[in-house]
């Protein structure tokens, strides 16, 4: 059976609903899904990306292409503004975006920050209004609906869907509905080295220690040496699991747990795995970019700011060589 994995974010606002809405989707929990971690359940808010999936028929409008299923793959990104490395870290491994607005409150501060990074990332979205059933009556929800419509039509998400959800209720069929209606086949492409996104890492006794992550391009297998660059490691791959069934091999958009021995997970908490070379240690780099429009600083040479690739995070100093006009940069 050839399955296709997609993988779904949840990013919004603390406290919107995302965790509970991850939940009421789910029938497969994994790595630090529905705020296992004790720190969130502590402090009642997710601190950490969490994974979970669960599988459907291929959509109809996808039934000509080789898959059988599809799984889906759904990423609970935190909520709140100190937390927003993680989310950037969990964005760059989605196919397509859930953003999740609190029907009783609308769009907060980190609504809309979740939507500007969707643009940077230029992913397809699905706004979902959740607690519906803290609304009285419909004409609410429709007057929401409405606002939610003009705001997403000055950005690249007009016309996305918007759906109604109340995690509580266990109410979720608008979203599952247009989640199928939304599936793509994404590019997937076994012939690129092997990278993988490490989100997690942990050991498990008798058995080796887990990376749990996504591929980000290439393919890997059973034996195939791997490399951990940041700490200047190799090792084999002992196993790999896709959601608690065993797997021979792996290729780009699978999320999986590869097993690897003599590895202290202590080193890494978050970083890439690699084939073996592939990845140099870098100290500058030549690169276009562009401005976010809501941004209003100029920008300007021998100026630190903070690089996100990946899951990665530094802080460097950027040389402009030139630009275009009126982009706000010197």
């Amino acid at each position: 059976m050839k399955i296709l994995n997609f993988n779904v974010g949840l990013l919004g606002h603390v406290d919107s609903g995302k965790t509970s809405l991850a939940k009421a989707l789910s029938s497969i929990s994994s790595t630090a899904a529905f705020d296992k971690d004790p720190q969130s359940q502590e402090r009642g808010i997710t601190l950490d990306l969490g994974f979970s999936s669960f599988s459907a028929p291929v959509p109809s409008h996808l039934t000509n292409s080789l898959f059988d299923k599809v799984q889906y793959t759904l990423v609970d990104c935190p909520g709140h503004a100190s937390l927003i490395k993680t989310i950037i870290g969990g964005s760059h491994i989605i196919d397509l975006m859930i953003l999740v607005i609190d029907a009783f409150k609308g769009f907060q501060t980190q609504t809309s920050e979740c939507l500007i990074l969707g643009e940077i990332m230029n992913k397809k979205m699905i706004a979902v209004l959740n607690k519906v059933d803290l609304l009285k009556d419909k004409n609410s929800i429709e007057k929401l609906k409405k606002k939610v419509e003009l705001t997403l039509n000055g950005t690249i998400f007009k016309g996305c869907p918007i759906v109604t959800a109340s995690a509580l209720n266990n109410d979720t069929n608008e979203l599952t509905d247009a989640l199928l209606k939304a599936t793509f086949i994404p590019e997937r492409s076994a012939d690129k080295p092997f990278l993988f996104a490490v989100d997690h890492c942990f050991a498990l006794k008798g058995k080796g220690t887990i990376l749990t992550g996504t591929v980000l391009q290439g393919k890997a297998k059973v034996n195939d040496d791997i490399e951990i660059p940041s700490i200047a490691l190799t090792r084999k791959i002992k196993s790999i699991e896709m959601f608690k069934t065993p797997v021979d091999s792996i290729m780009q958009g699978d999320r999986a747990g590869i097993c690897v021995t003599k590895f202290d997970p202590k080193t890494l908490e978050r970083g890439l795995a690699c084939e073996l070379n592939y990845l140099p240690k870098i100290y500058a780099a030549i690169i276009d970019f562009n401005k976010v429009k809501y941004y209003k600083s100029d920008i300007c040479s021998k100026s630190n700011f903070h690089i996100n690739v990946g899951y990665e995070n530094v802080i460097a100093k950027i040389t402009l060589f030139g630009c275009e006009k009126n982009s706000g940069t010197d």
